[in-house]
């Protein structure tokens, strides 16, 4: 390969910020690490994400309050789990506003909707998603909230992509997931997570997004808030 070309190939990949503008193939970056979500015990993760102790729980309301949501708006809960932050988000966008439930395990998804309905939510729509895509449809969202599920991403430049498509104009996206610091962080976090903030920051904002805030809520978490790049 010349010289030139060389140059231009590499100048290429910087502006695009990813393979994935040529037509490559993104890797896996987490094999196995949704493995316990393809046939879940409900209740048992109901016990285990939503009760006393677990940091985000405890803060959950302070991380609503945070995200900025009001009333009328559309919101995704990518990764939404057992449905703690859906139903909250559902609370506060109010019966002219819009929660989706986002999540890769069906058992999740037909509960999130379960409970919705049992608690008179008519404003929660459920979405089984790919590890690729969120299958959000485009511009239909003004926030995107992931909470502890960005390590869950198994082709994070794919999902990022999809993310920003499914975002409006001036959207934002919320990232809450865990510190990950050697010598400081849990030996569950140091071999589960595989992400620090920092390089969580760098592949979001190549992805076509501005980090607004990084947010003192927590201590074993962190809170980020991007907004979406024209």
């Amino acid at each position: 390969m010349k010289t030139s070309l060389r140059v231009l190939v590499a100048v290429c990949f910087a502006v695009a910020g990813s393979p994935l503008a040529f037509g490559l193939e993104e890797r896996n970056v987490q094999p196995g690490v949704n493995q316990p979500y393809e046939h879940p015990n409900y209740q048992e993760w109901v016990k285990r994400f939503e009760s006393p102790g677990r940091e985000v729980y405890d803060k959950r309301n302070e991380i609503v309050a945070a995200t900025g949501v009001r009333p009328g708006m559309a919101v995704a809960d990518l990764g939404a789990g057992t449905g703690l932050f859906t139903y909250l988000f559902a609370e506060k966008v109010g019966p002219s506003g819009k929660v989706y439930a986002v999540d890769i395990s069906r058992t999740f998804i037909d509960n999130i909707l379960r409970r919705a309905r049992a608690a008179g939510l008519g404003n929660v729509a459920g979405i089984v998603n790919s590890q690729r895509d969120t299958g959000l449809p485009p511009a239909s969202v003004d926030l995107v909230f992931s909470s502890d599920a960005y390590h869950h991403f198994e082709y994070p430049q794919s999902m990022l992509r999809s993310i920003r498509q499914a975002l409006r104009p001036d959207g934002t996206l919320v990232i809450v997931d865990f510190e990950r610091k050697p010598g400081m962080s849990s030996n569950w976090v140091l071999s589960h997570v595989r992400a620090g903030k920092e390089t969580v920051i760098r592949e979001v904002e190549a992805a076509g997004f501005r980090l607004a805030e990084d947010k003192p809520l927590m201590r074993e978490n962190y809170f980020l808030r991007f907004v979406k790049r024209p």
